[in-house]
């Protein structure tokens, strides 16, 4: 069973639950037994190496990079 992440309104915990994933996104109760605790978005970090290439360092100075900039 999916485990989601929720926070109560009433009282701010911030806890986990195991449910069905169609009840999801229906209202919680939290560990202090408010009703109403909401489910929070998931966060999700990617790491890894990128397919295309980097770009090039700008040279020639300037503000831009190409010394377009008067000065």
């Amino acid at each position: 069973m999916p485990r989601y992440d929720y926070r109560c309104t009433t009282c701010e915990t911030t806890y986990e639950m195991a449910r069905p994933m169609a009840e999801a996104d229906e209202p919680a109760t939290c560990p202090a037994g408010h009703v109403g605790a909401v489910r929070l978005l998931p966060v999700f970090a990617t790491t890894g190496t990128s397919s295309s290439p980097s770009p090039a360092p700008a040279t020639g100075g300037g503000c831009c990079g190409g010394g377009c900039c008067g000065g």
